[in-house]
């Protein structure tokens, strides 16, 4: 007999095998038992999201004010320097209606509001016509406003937007609103762009972006950086990046932006969350097209 023969006939070796069939068998039986039990459970469909028609024509105040609010923290990316890091005036801290009646009594005020109503529109349409102290562009001795006009690119708000906006800033205080709510007048496509900002409980989450360049408009980007076909002094341009900066220090900037301060602008202004609220696609994304701006 040979070593071989012996060794698979000797006594002992038939024990491990056995225990061996045993364990499979158990893991085997145990996966069918959970198998039929979850078939027998009460199974649950759920309903796909529909979207809900608003009608922004029958809109209350409340939700007149509420998308106000949704448009000043999201599209009209107002927080982003209207904030507690002292870039521009902290407007949730400040009663609004107060200061803009104390600032159009200010002996160098110039402009043509008369209310606060218009004083708002205008610091949003025209923001220059009035610069309060210490918060104008670098080397304009506060006579220019670094802050974009939101009725044009990149922000560009619609008229229902812009007054949904005002709406809000009176409101926060518990002041008057002024501001009449949309009617038959207000043109199709602002209605459509207002619509589709108003949060309802069966809503989507937005689509992820699948370009740089809509990445860059769908965070509001443009609205601080010189990149696409915009221009703003708020940070750092954008515009050839990738001969600047490795991917590996364009990933930090947008994931931990306090580490690394661009020369001759402010820490504080880019917000640290913007990574959190991209997709991780997203972000890869922008930083790749970022690298290629060269």
């Amino acid at each position: 007999m040979s070593d071989q023969t012996y060794m698979d006939s000797a006594p002992g070796t038939e024990r491990p095998r056995l225990v061996l069939v045993k364990v499979i068998g158990f893991s085997l039986g145990l996966a069918l038992l959970f198998t039929i039990v979850a078939n027998t459970l009460p199974q649950i469909e759920g309903e796909a999201p529909v979207d809900e028609e608003v009608d922004i024509g029958a809109l209350t105040m409340d939700g007149f004010v509420a998308l106000g609010e949704s448009i000043f923290t999201g599209k009209g990316t107002c927080t982003l320097c209207h904030n507690n890091l002292g870039r521009a005036p902290d407007l949730l801290a400040l009663n609004i209606v107060e200061t803009a009646q104390t600032h159009m009594q200010d002996p160098a005020y110039e402009a043509g509001a008369t209310d606060v109503e218009s004083y708002l529109r205008e610091s949003l349409l025209e923001p220059s016509a009035y610069v309060v102290k210490g918060f104008g562009k670098k080397g304009s001795n506060d006579t220019e406003s670094p802050m974009p006009h939101v009725d044009k690119p990149p922000i560009q708000l619609s008229r229902v937007e812009i007054d949904a906006v005002i709406a809000y800033m009176q409101a926060k205080d518990g002041n008057e609103v002024t501001v009449p709510l949309p009617d038959e007048d207000v043109p199709e496509s602002d209605k459509a762009e207002a619509q589709a900002l108003v949060v309802t409980p069966s809503a989507e989450a937005p689509a992820s972006a699948t370009t740089g360049e809509e990445i860059i408009r769908k965070y509001g980007c443009a609205a601080c950086h010189s990149v696409l076909d915009t221009e703003s002094p708020v940070g750092p341009p954008l515009t050839g990046i990738g001969a600047k900066r490795s991917v590996v220090q364009i990933r930090e900037g947008i994931v931990t932006p306090g580490v690394e301060i661009a020369e001759g602008f402010p820490a504080g202004i880019m917000p640290d969350n913007l990574a959190d609220r991209m997709t991780a696609r997203e972000l890869e994304i922008l930083v790749q097209w970022l690298a290629e701006l060269k």
